[in-house]
């Protein structure tokens, strides 16, 4: 019998200071500050008990001076170097990157038309390196050069750069970064790999019975914790199976407002016009800002800027331009990999009506990622996972799921996605004030500090 995997890979998070259609932001994961062990308590007592092997360190952070009323101008310097400090990692991966996305997004985003979607590219991006980190020879080789790295060391800086930039939770943004590695008890593993895993990428380590109802259960929490509770209806859905031998979680839990929210006392229904013709009412917000105006050959778009750096774009198609014809132009990417540097644009008055939207897909990866070149982990028989260990023959992956979800309201944005891998426009503006109207079928991009995106999606109907 072949063994099996698992690998649940991204599962990513994020959330405005107040939840859509709720009553406020849900309490954040708890950090800690203290040193890696090799041996901590187990998270279950019983028969069936969990031990954890490793807790990461998580960087202390400069509290946002303005949050509560706090006005301390020495703080505040503080603050601002240490955001100045954290942005400047990302220089450690600049333009690494966008081969990667320039490839996967447009993949990922391959659909029946007339289906909403989205994906959180830079988390699987994260995820594939610790796969990479399990693997060797071809199987390894296929990810690195999905993800543009000529070697494991090389990819391994690049993540923990990308990982540094984005970690943040300074009071007023928060984007908090966690990974897990879950060991199967009755399978050696290579000590080198895992301490790896668990130093590099700040992976808290843990060990049971795999498939027992007390590791399951131990699994679950973990990603619940991480995720404050959103996604406690598929974390329940994940059970591993007894010849299982590992499991791989990296979790992002993202929470910003608008810079400038939209004011709800302006949001108003409004017909949208779906790509096969039909209509459906839903509210829009509204809102009048001066900025910047960009356009491509197909499509037309506006970002509106976040607490803490990162903006939410959105990418109207123009007229007679399909979303899949805009997703599969390559000049799409360009834009938003570009973002303010992008060359197409004027500074002018922006009318934007903005449909309220919950939107969510779930994609089998195994397609995705053959089509992007990785396809050995996949078939037991030229699978290598050497480097994980020599405990097991025929280990590989057996499925490989991503699902996320995305909504906006007139606070912010609320995202969230996992992945699951089991082994087993036109022309320029002719005004200086112009409408932008979201009541067809558009894409979007919520990106970090650093411009790179974290989510892309498209809007086929705001609501069903």
């Amino acid at each position: 019998m072949k063994k099996l995997i698992a690998l649940i890979l991204a599962l990513c998070l994020a959330l405005p200071l107040a939840a859509c259609g709720g009553s406020g932001a849900p309490a954040q994961p708890e950090r800690t500050d203290a040193p890696a062990e090799t041996a901590r308590p187990a998270l279950t007592a019983g028969e069936h008990e969990v031990e954890t092997l490793a807790a990461p360190q998580y960087p202390a952070q400069v509290q946002y001076p303005d949050m509560n009323g706090n006005t301390d101008g020495k703080q505040f310097g503080a603050w601002s170097e240490q955001q100045r400090e954290r942005r400047a990692r990302a220089d450690g991966y600049a333009g690494a990157l966008d081969g990667f996305l320039a490839r996967s997004v447009p993949q990922l985003l391959a659909a029946p038309a007339g289906e909403n979607l989205v994906c959180s590219p830079l988390n699987v991006y994260m995820a594939l390196a610790m796969l990479a980190e399990a693997t060797g020879g071809e199987s390894r080789a296929q990810i690195l050069a999905l993800l543009g790295a000529p070697d494991v060391e090389t990819l391994r800086g690049r993540a923990d750069a990308l990982w540094s930039a984005h970690y943040c939770d300074d009071g007023a943004t928060a984007s908090l970064l966690a990974n897990s590695i879950w060991l199967n008890q009755d399978v050696g593993f290579v000590p080198s790999t895992t301490e790896t895993l668990a130093a590099q990428y700040r992976a808290s380590a843990f060990r049971g019975e795999m498939g027992s109802p007390a590791f399951d259960a131990a699994l679950q929490g973990w990603i619940n914790e991480q995720t404050a509770g959103l996604l406690e209806e598929q974390a329940s859905g994940l059970h591993m199976d007894p010849e299982t031998i590992l499991a791989l979680v990296s979790a992002i839990c993202f929470r910003a407002k608008w810079s400038d929210g939209f004011s709800a006392q302006r949001t108003a229904p409004a017909v949208f016009r779906r790509a096969d013709g039909t209509e459906q009412s839903c509210d829009f917000m509204h809102c009048e800002r001066p900025g910047e105006y960009y356009w491509t050959d197909r499509c037309g778009a506006v970002q509106l800027r976040l607490d803490g750096g990162g903006a939410m774009w959105f990418l109207l198609p123009d007229e007679g331009v399909s979303l899949e014809e805009l997703i599969a132009d390559g000049e799409t990417m360009e834009l938003l990999l570009a973002g303010d540097a992008w060359g197409k644009s004027r500074y002018m008055i922006v009318n934007m009506a903005v449909p309220k939207f919950d939107v969510s897909s779930d994609i089998d990866l195994r397609g995705d990622l053959a089509a992007l070149g990785v396809t050995d982990v996949f078939d037991p028989r030229i699978s290598d996972f050497s480097p994980l260990t020599a405990d097991r023959d025929g280990v590989c992956l057996s499925a490989a799921r991503h699902a996320a979800r995305v909504a906006i309201d007139e606070e912010g944005v609320v995202a969230v996605a996992y992945t699951v891998m089991v082994a087993a426009g036109g022309a320029a503006p002719p005004a200086e004030e112009m409408d932008f109207v979201l009541d067809r079928p558009f894409l979007f991009a919520i990106t970090g500090s650093d411009g790179l995106p974290l989510f892309v999606g498209a809007v086929n109907r705001p609501a069903d």
